[in-house]
């Protein structure tokens, strides 16, 4: 899994942080440092991370198999029907 967050978007709010603590990792006040290679097992917690986000800054791309392009996952917030 390789995953992206929008610094430029990225408020601090830290929801990532308190819901997938072994990737995001706030310092400071502002400032996210994560890892962008997250290990697969930490799949569930990512993603838990990027549908709290309130500004969506976090992208998540899959790969499918070896010689598979990769494609990003759409993340909806939740309770809404993608319209």
């Amino acid at each position: 899994m390789r995953l992206v967050v929008d610094l430029n978007r990225c408020q601090g709010y830290a929801q990532c942080a308190f819901l997938a603590p072994d990737v995001f990792t706030m310092h400071g006040e502002e400032a996210l440092m994560y890892d962008p290679g997250a290990d697969e097992t930490r799949r569930e917690q990512v993603m838990r991370a990027a549908a709290a986000c309130p500004v969506q800054a976090i992208l998540i791309d899959q790969v499918d198999a070896p010689g598979t392009p990769e494609r990003p996952i759409a993340l909806e917030r939740a309770g809404t029907d993608g319209r």
